[in-house]
């Protein structure tokens, strides 16, 4: 970073387990989350908070700008699934779908971000990962195209 640089960026991820519904168990997910942690600080952005449920997980970062949101998704997603593959925490081969959402946010509203995704558990008692999603999307005002949109197994 060069000198009378500053900023201050706050980002949300989320991205979804490929093909498996329910493969991120309980049991798991905390060494999973750690590990995570470590490629973001390991990446030079804060990590505030991450958390999930069995089909997909939020991450909430304070974004290092030299370093590009979808270059921090794939790092994080190539190697969290290395571990998870070595360490054989899933049965068969673990993979992430493809895309992510990354959504930004205001130091005002981190506190309610970040126990947002400490709930995850709370909130999917009571809707789907679709739901969630969508109500994100609608919430930031992102247009899309739901052909895009991640495999959601709720349909299932």
């Amino acid at each position: 970073m060069k000198p009378g640089t500053f900023t201050q960026m706050y980002v949300q991820l989320v991205f979804a387990v490929y093909m498996k519904k329910n493969v991120l168990t309980e049991k798991i997910r905390p060494r999973i989350y750690e590990y995570i942690s470590g490629i973001i600080t390991g990446m030079k952005h804060k990590s505030i908070i991450v958390n999930g449920v069995a089909d997909h997980i939020h991450i909430l970062i304070g974004l290092n700008p030299s370093v590009s949101v979808s270059d921090t998704v794939h790092d994080i997603k190539r190697n969290s699934s290395l571990f998870i593959n070595e360490n054989r925490l899933v049965p068969g081969r673990f993979s992430w779908q493809e895309g992510y959402g990354g959504f930004t946010y205001s130091k005002s509203q981190i506190e309610k971000v970040y126990r947002y995704i400490e709930n995850q558990e709370v909130h999917h008692a009571k809707r789907s990962f679709r739901e969630e999603y969508m109500s994100i999307l609608d919430k930031c005002e992102v247009d899309y195209d739901p052909r895009f949109l991640f495999e959601f197994f709720d349909d299932l």
